[in-house]
């Protein structure tokens, strides 16, 4: 990746692949809002992980291969969409915040790295940075540019919304009003999986 142009541009479009309303940031205002940052942070960091490791995959060959297989990308939609599902039922029968959170406690790293693979934005987001900023012939090192500055990106936009998490839990603290928010919450969630079963994935 070179020309200091096409790195400004390719990291504004990381930033805003990352910022706008998604998966991943609905995970971490969620996970803001019921643990806080020392809980939060190991599932930011899983999702720039993860982030980096799915650019570096699909920059090294793994995007081509992933358009050539239309079933691969039939699973990874329904994956999504049931891991999505599941996710929002938890949220929207968990209780107060001052309770156990025993039911949330897998939101953290490996669910962060792992939910890339699976995550169609994140896909699209891959595969889009590495056929439009990455030569034909990229080597490691270009390649290696590009996934620190995807990770970045994610770090940056789960820190916004992990804080925009912890902002909302100061009012949270009653139970109805903690209720009416994990309901919100599981909406939002069932609604991001609506591009996932019926939009177009293939870039």
């Amino acid at each position: 990746m070179n020309g200091h142009d096409l790195i400004l541009s390719y990291t504004v479009f990381c930033l805003i692949m990352a910022t706008t309303p998604g998966p991943n940031n609905m995970m971490v205002l969620a996970s803001g809002v019921r643990f806080g940052t020392r809980r939060t942070l190991p599932l930011i960091l899983g999702i720039a992980v993860g982030m980096a490791v799915l650019f570096g995959a699909t920059g090294s060959g793994l995007g081509a291969a992933f358009k050539a297989l239309p079933l691969l990308a039939l699973v990874l939609r329904l994956l999504s969409a049931g891991f999505l599902l599941w996710l929002a039922w938890k949220i929207a029968t968990a209780g107060p915040l001052k309770q156990d959170h025993t039911e949330l406690k897998i939101l953290g790293f490996p669910t962060g790295v792992g939910f890339q693979w699976i995550n169609p934005k994140a896909w699209a987001a891959a595969m889009t940075a590495a056929s439009t900023y990455l030569p034909a012939d990229a080597g490691a090192v270009t390649i290696g540019i590009g996934a620190a500055i995807i990770a970045l990106a994610a770090l940056i936009a789960t820190t916004i919304w992990m804080t925009f998490g912890l902002l909302i839990s100061r009012f949270l603290h009653d139970p109805r009003r903690a209720q009416a928010f994990n309901i919100v919450m599981a909406v939002l969630l069932l609604a991001s999986t609506l591009p996932i079963l019926f939009g177009k994935l293939a870039i």
